[in-house]
């Protein structure tokens, strides 16, 4: 063993011993890590930052960001009313979101399938009152799963293909996968829900945390039906089955000019009716998107985007000094002079009978404003009022939804089928989003983890530093040395314990790229049919389940998760021993020595 060897196994020994203990944040410790490799001379200095431009790290930046734009044109709130009830038991949702991942897993990248579930996951736990961390581990290993089943599902089979082509002649076609990766994913799924789940760490979350804003989340709104509405000549009662949906409460109707509560249930529905509701921000949105109706009126919705490429959502509360204090919206001018609409007033106690618009606002009450992003502060200035912490409210515009969808579609196609690289793919879905103003460009760099970008762009130049040392010949010769005389079955097993280890530390696709090599020259020492050694390769580089670096999905995961290091064995380990126990026996049944 030489000594950059030695050197570059104790730095990964020294990291994944400071990641398991926990007390220094990843980032913090796999940056040290990178730093430490530079001045030991083990990692060249040309390559020291590398990894920050490595297709892995660009796609976990890209995936958020495009994340974040479904959620905005509402494709998330379109899965979550036809796919998911948050009333559905913990182990039921994910069971079904599990099965969801993983065939949506089997026919487009299971990054890009975690990258279109992983919203709707938190979503879900947000109406729920629980903790994302419960279901977004399981929704990321059965989107790994799943990508086994077919050619396109992760990079690994992609590689293992190639590899064989290269050195059998013939590449492995789209569902020569299929036998053994659909049932060891089917395995794994069951594991996954049944056992799985309970044994991740509790969280805590801020939606189950006592946030002492909670008292003042619910909001006394209107919502307006906008000319040539599908409620247009509809039974106010019939809409009560969404509004639980989303859990908003109709209070009455406006009508004529006229409030009216319990007499308004039986009335139809006609263009320019303002519905009376109390409800979170987050679900009077969802409520809107769903049904297609209108913050306020034309005239004053459109002065607000006018100003901006986009709308945005902020509260603030009104003191003894603030403009607005005894005086109504429409009073004080407040369209016209700020471009902003009321939205909703929260006032505990109190009951609101008039138009929000026209109600005397009082001190202590607590606005929701309808404002341009850029004019946010301005506006909260001008009222005088204090602005409460931003707690990422947002404007879903749902009348884009399908646009975004056939946007994120088109790239995933285009990546499946080899057309686009998967990283330029989601940066012009990005670029996509932003022209069609569908994310604002100002909120691009909110919704990336740059911890996770920090962990990914340290550990890669280390990886490939190991790669480059011999480090992983290494590895492969001791393993052929320690095969010699054993049983086909026995030195299969070993190979994919060893593969799976190495992609736990590694990218999946390097694993591949290494092992697959390794699996053939066995194959060839043992005088067997190699493709059983290469399907051990591709199952085992792609199940990288005990840290969040081998797979791009559970780095993904890490940051809205609230992950740390030492999370993902707890469920990722008895996986994994799942997997070598289910995997032999399909591979040897199906792909004979």
């Amino acid at each position: 063993m030489t000594t950059d060897q030695i050197i570059l196994f104790s730095l990964f020994g020294g990291v994944f011993i400071f990641l398991l203990w926990g007390r220094w944040r990843y980032d913090l410790v796999a940056f040290t890590a990178l730093m430490l490799g530079v001045v030991l001379g083990v990692v060249e200095t040309k390559d020291a930052f590398a990894g920050f431009g490595h297709s892995a790290t660009l796609v976990v930046a890209l995936v958020l960001v495009v994340s974040a734009g479904l959620v905005r044109s509402g494709a998330v709130f379109l899965i979550t009313r036809t796919l998911v009830d948050s009333a559905r038991s913990l182990g039921a949702h994910i069971t079904l979101m599990g099965a969801v991942g993983g065939i949506l897993s089997a026919f487009m990248n299971n990054v890009a399938a975690l990258a279109l579930l992983m919203p709707v996951d938190i979503q879900t736990a947000r109406k729920a009152g629980r903790a994302p961390s419960l279901s977004l581990m399981p929704l990321s290993f059965a989107t790994i799963l799943g990508g086994m089943v077919t050619l396109i599902g992760t990079p690994p089979n992609i590689i293992i293909a190639s590899i064989r082509q290269d050195n059998l002649g013939e590449p492995f076609r789209m569902f020569d996968f299929a036998p053994v990766g659909g049932v060891t994913a089917i395995a794994g799924l069951i594991f996954v829900a049944l056992i799985g789940w309970r044994l991740i760490p509790q969280k805590a979350d801020a939606s189950t945390s006592g946030d002492p804003m909670d008292d003042y989340a619910e909001y006394i709104a209107e919502l307006v039906v906008p000319e040539g509405s599908k409620l247009i000549g509809k039974r106010l009662r019939e809409l009560n089955e969404d509004a639980e949906k989303a859990d908003v409460a109709i209070l009455g109707l406006i009508q004529d000019g006229q409030r009216r509560y319990g007499s308004g249930q039986n009335r139809k529905l006609n263009a320019g009716d303002a519905l009376v509701l109390e409800a979170t921000p987050d679900a009077l949105d969802e409520f809107r998107s769903a049904l297609s109706l209108q913050f306020a009126d034309d005239k004053r919705e459109n002065i607000v985007r006018a100003e901006s490429d986009g709308l945005s959502v902020i509260e603030v509360v009104v003191t003894d000094q603030s403009r607005i204090n005894g005086k109504t919206a429409q009073a004080i001018g407040l369209t016209w002079r700020q471009q902003a609409v009321l939205m909703g007033i929260s006032r505990e106690g109190k009951p609101i009978k008039a138009h929000v618009r026209k109600t005397e606002v009082h001190a202590g009450d607590i606005l929701l404003l309808l404002v341009a992003p850029e004019n946010a502060n301005d506006v909260a200035e001008w009222l005088g009022c204090l602005p409460l912490a931003d707690r990422g409210l947002v404007v879903t515009e749902d009348k884009k939804v399908w646009l975004a969808i056939g946007f994120f579609a088109a790239a995933v196609a285009a990546a499946s089928f080899g057309l686009i690289y998967l990283p330029v793919a989601l940066g012009l879905v990005v670029v996509a989003f932003v022209l069609a103003k569908i994310i604002p460009i100002s909120e691009i760099y909110d919704h990336i983890s740059w911890p996770v970008v920090v962990l990914l762009g340290s550990m890669i130049p280390l990886g490939q530093a190991l790669e480059q040392s011999g480090g992983t010949e290494l590895i492969a010769g001791s393993l052929v040395s320690l095969t010699e005389g054993m049983p086909a079955w026995a030195i299969l097993t070993i190979l994919m314990v060893v593969t799976m280890s190495l992609s736990d530390v590694l990218n999946n696709t390097a694993t591949a790229i290494v092992a697959a090599p390794i699996g053939i020259q066995m194959a060839q020492s043992l005088g067997v049919n190699p493709d059983p050694f290469l399907m051990a390769v591709a199952v085992a580089a792609s199940c990288a389940f005990l840290t969040p670096i081998g797979h791009k999905n559970n780095t993904l995961i890490l940051g809205p998760g609230g992950y740390s290091f030492g999370d993902y064995w707890r469920m990722g380990l008895p996986l994994e021993i799942l997997v070598v126990a289910v995997s032999i026996p399909a591979i040897l049944f199906f792909w004979p020595l």
